[in-house]
């Protein structure tokens, strides 16, 4: 049985070349008390939708596999 991690990068990686294709990517920081830590790279990173892309599309399909999960937040910077 796949543990919570293993999940979320899962859903991570199906979710990964839908944002390639957009000029963009994702980068799984860590799973900590229930939240996932990602880091939204290349056109992602500055791209006005970002809030609507990381709680309507990413938040929503890792909590859809892994309901524990509370919130997903992006990490700007790599001090996470």
């Amino acid at each position: 049985m796949k543990n919570a991690e293993e999940k979320i990068k899962e859903v991570i990686d199906t979710l990964r070349p839908f944002l390639i294709n957009d000029g963009g990517n994702i980068e799984f920081i860590k799973y900590e008390d229930n939240i996932v830590y990602i880091h939204m790279l290349g056109a992602c990173s500055d791209c006005e939708m970002i809030d609507l892309t990381l709680k309507d599309g990413i938040e929503m399909a890792i909590k859809e596999e892994v309901p524990e999960v509370k919130e997903v937040i992006n990490v700007k910077n790599m001090e996470a």
